[in-house]
């Protein structure tokens, strides 16, 4: 019999969701395999914007500040109505993820970060220009069956894990014979990208145009691009709607001239709502658009793939190393998936308000949205129904009991670590399982400890100084004094003053894992 190269974990796809999972995995020193079809980075932008709790999780990659020097932090975003005034203005508040609330990016720009990332991990092997045409699950393992689409050798690989983070129309789904359900809307869309000459008015802001004649999303996005997109009317062509002509007379109808863009591409596209009926067969998981897709209206599908990646990741990197249960692995669809659905939801609602096309009922929606504006408890209320939902774990790999603070992932503040610099809280935890409590708190599992000390404390070992508060008013608000902390940041389980954590799990043993030591990377 041959040997076939042996990996913990073959991640197939290497766009945002697989690359992500690449670097998580790769700095947690697993040996990994990546399988992609293409040699370099697709060229069209398709995510246009992210958050403050993606940048968080892409953190734990220690590519962060290197990412956030191509994005665009903080726009202004406007639902406007036919001429051009807004109903609905907002600047995203920050939920304390340590980031901006929103961000803008350039795709292709970022996955070329996130794939530089990659190339600092000597057990991350990359097997570009291949295909995944077969997947064969045995009793400790899988195989896998590649074709080299530059030579068209075929190559067998086995791993004890396998991500299929490979699109929306993933073979790998197709092979394990799990369904995607769910609708493909009829309207179709063209998609605008563009390169900035020159800047006009209200360039810098994200703006929703929800004319009834024909709604249009007009976006900044960094590194001098700029974005539109406008529904396909009934009767158009959609060959003739992407020639240079038919898109300058889209765009002049925003006074938009060759003087201000140059046009790099327009394509045509259709809007999804789809979930797999599991994310989980045997000893391979779907990750990403190969799980879920969802409209863009809030942008969210890349963002849902990364916050698969970044929960999936860690769990099989306790499994790998004997630290976690394999039952863990269960956990990945019961916490994600209520979350994906919750954010479509958010999705098709915010698409309906911009898409609504009966005048009457735009009327209305106008005067109700502009009244709401005015009163500040409605308008938080509106924004919390119609954007991106906080990370509240109600099942999964959390203890049992009703603590208001379990499955909720905790705040970043910048706080004094040991040494009295500021840091971001998780540069402290490391993505270590940690005990993180106000005044004295009894051995959880053996697990790191961390007192949260007030302001003006000296700092100390094992403490940090909240200099801002707000992880020790979230502790307040959620009366606990002890929390136990995942490495995903989410707490596990929680005590008040008058309780005791709850024992620990049976075959949890975090504090078998090693710290994830981060490369650094020169990237430009």
């Amino acid at each position: 019999m041959t040997e076939h190269p042996h990996y913990d974990v073959a991640v197939i796809g290497y766009g945002p969701t697989g690359v992500t999972a690449a670097n998580l995995l790769g700095a947690e020193g697993l040996s990994v395999a990546v399988i992609e079809r293409d040699a370099t980075v697709y060229s069209r932008a398709r995510a246009i914007s992210t958050d403050e709790e993606v940048v968080r999780i892409w953190q734990r990659t220690g590519l962060t500040e290197r990412l956030k020097r191509d994005m665009l932090a903080d726009s202004p975003l406007e639902f406007v109505d036919r001429d051009g005034r807004p109903f609905i203005s907002a600047e995203l508040t920050s939920r304390g993820h340590g980031h901006p609330p929103q961000l803008f990016i350039y795709q292709p720009a970022l996955e070329e970060v996130l794939r530089e990332g990659t190339g600092q991990y000597p057990n991350v092997e990359l097997r570009l220009e291949h295909e995944c045409v077969r997947v064969f699950q045995r009793e400790d393992h899988v195989e896998l069956m590649l074709v080299n689409l530059h030579s068209d050798e075929l190559v067998r690989i086995t791993a004890t894990y396998v991500v299929a983070a490979d699109g929306g129309s993933s073979p790998t789904r197709g092979q394990l014979g799990v369904g995607f359900e769910g609708r493909t809307y009829e309207d179709r869309w063209v998609v605008i990208d563009t390169k900035m000459l020159e800047p006009w008015p209200g360039h810098d802001r994200l703006r929703f145009r929800c004319d009834p004649t024909r709604p249009a999303v007009d976006c900044p996005t960094p590194l001098g691009h700029h974005r539109w997109e406008f529904p396909v009317q009934a009767g158009e062509d959609e060959k003739e709607l992407v020639t240079e002509r038919a898109v300058w007379r889209l765009l002049n109808r925003y006074e938009i001239t060759p003087e201000h863009v140059e046009i790099l591409r327009a394509v045509v596209y259709s809007h999804h709502v789809r979930f797999a009926s599991r994310w989980r067969v045997g000893r391979i998981f779907l990750a990403g658009d190969a799980a879920h897709v969802m409209p863009p209206w809030i942008g969210q599908g890349m963002a849902a793939g990364v916050r698969d990646a970044g929960n999936l990741s860690w769990k099989l990197s306790g499994v790998l190393r004997g630290a976690l249960p394999e039952s863990i692995l269960d956990s990945y669809e019961t916490e994600r998936q209520p979350h994906v659905r919750a954010v479509t939801r958010r999705a098709v609602l915010a698409g309906r308000i911009i898409t609504e096309r009966r005048p009457a009922v735009t009327k209305l929606r106008d005067i109700v949205f502009r009244t709401i504006k005015r009163i500040r408890p409605l308008k938080r209320l509106l924004h919390d129904s119609v954007w991106v939902p906080d990370c509240h774990y109600r099942k999964g790999f959390i203890a049992a009991g009703k603590h208001s603070a379990s499955g909720r992932k905790i705040p970043q503040p910048v706080v004094l670590d040991a040494a009295g610099m500021p840091v971001l809280l998780d540069e402290v935890t490391a993505s270590h399982w940690t005990l993180v409590h106000r005044g004295p708190a009894a051995e959880w599992g053996g697990i790191n400890r961390l007192e949260v000390l007030p302001a003006g404390s000296p700092a100390r070992p094992g403490a940090v100084v909240d200099t801002s508060g707000v992880l020790t008013a979230w502790m307040t608000e959620h009366k606990a004094t002890a929390l136990v902390v995942r490495p995903d940041s989410v707490v596990y389980a929680a005590a008040s003053p008058a309780q005791s954590l709850p024992p620990l799990p049976g075959g949890l043993r975090p504090t078998t894992r090693p710290h994830a030591k981060h490369p650094e990377v020169t990237a430009s």
